[in-house]
């Protein structure tokens, strides 16, 4: 499908060089915008899904022969987190690697991204994608706009101020970031107050004593440096309750728009590069416990037996709410219980 003067308009702030050079320009050198929450480095250092982007962005270039760039924006520095998703269904963003069940308010079968106890290693997490569940997730999205380019997964743990986050009994009392509607669904049930805010807001929240406790990925709770302000980390190396679908995300608008061999490419980098996220999401795991207990922060992993008590709680609660939703989270829900 040939890109459109209506396309390139209703893209001006995604696609600034089309307007810039015209149509015929903007078919030799389409310049797209890829935004994301996490902290800015470079290719070699820093958060490894700042890093992704800029892999992927390197990869285009190289691989586009000048006829496709991809420009990174860190740090949720072109626009605010929780805008990112409905600026992509517009076609006024053009890709962003971002958190699944930040989108759940817009469209809340992404909510199974993040649901509690479902997904419980990257084994299981990667078998998704080419699974009934993963399959169904790609046609509802694509059914709301967005591409799914690269599918990435991370675990995630508690880091606390002050007691552990370890069982379910230590929730009473606590103010806890889940982050996601689901995930909190569980904490209420075993006595948390929750509050709802992007992980790059966990440190401030912390540091003012309006969240005792914030689950997020290994990743984040490094590059947010919170354990400047915990003294407990419970890990989720070993196993974990908590694994969020992250993925490079696109604008069906501004897909669509491009000529096949840039959809080809686009697709075809973001596949290699998902093996890239998977290890450095599983080298975070390990690396988060090093920060935290060189810290002072007391670690800990779950064992067996207290991640089936989260499980129950989160099957009775989070799971159960989900599924009542609409007809294609049952169906989703359903079919990602058959993923082992």
């Amino acid at each position: 499908m040939p890109l459109t003067r209506r396309h390139i308009l209703a893209s001006g702030l995604a696609a600034p060089a089309l307007l810039k050079f015209g149509l015929n320009a903007a078919q030799a050198a389409t310049t797209l915008k890829l935004s994301h929450q996490f902290p800015g480095g470079t290719i070699d250092e820093g958060d490894f899904r700042d890093r992704m982007c800029r892999k992927f962005a390197a990869a285009i270039a190289e691989r586009g022969k000048g006829a496709l760039e991809v420009q990174v924006y860190p740090g949720s520095s072109l626009m605010k987190t929780n805008a990112q998703f409905g600026a992509m269904r517009k076609g006024a963003l053009d890709m962003s690697l971002y958190p699944s069940p930040y989108a759940g308010g817009e469209v809340p079968e992404l909510n199974i991204g993040l649901m509690p106890a479902l997904v419980t290693s990257y084994a299981q997490g990667v078998a998704w994608k080419k699974a009934p569940v993963g399959r169904k997730l790609i046609e509802i999205l694509d059914s709301k706009g967005i591409i799914l380019v690269s599918w990435v997964w991370q675990a995630g743990g508690v880091a606390s101020r002050e007691r552990p986050l370890y069982a379910p009994a230590d929730a009473k009392g606590l103010k806890v970031r889940g982050g996601s509607r689901e995930m909190d669904l569980m904490m209420k049930q075993a006595g948390a107050a929750t509050l709802s805010i992007p992980s790059n807001e966990s440190y401030a929240a912390m540091q003012t004593g309006a969240c005792d406790a914030v689950i997020t990925s290994s990743t984040s709770l490094i590059s947010f440096r919170l354990e400047e302000l915990a003294k407990a980390l419970t890990s989720g190396r070993e196993r974990s309750y908590w694994f969020m679908l992250e993925p490079i995300m696109m604008s069906k608008i501004v897909f669509s728009g491009l000529p096949k061999d840039q959809q080809d490419l686009i697709m075809s980098v973001g596949e290699e590069l998902e093996a890239f996220g998977q290890a450095g999401a599983k080298a975070d795991d390990t690396r988060v416990e090093e920060v935290f207990a060189k810290a002072g922060a007391k670690v800990q992993n779950l064992d067996e037996a207290t991640m089936g008590k989260w499980r129950e709680i989160a099957r009775e609660t989070a799971w159960k709410d989900y599924a009542g939703k609409n007809a294609n989270c049952a169906e989703l829900l359903k079919l990602a219980e058959q993923v082992s």
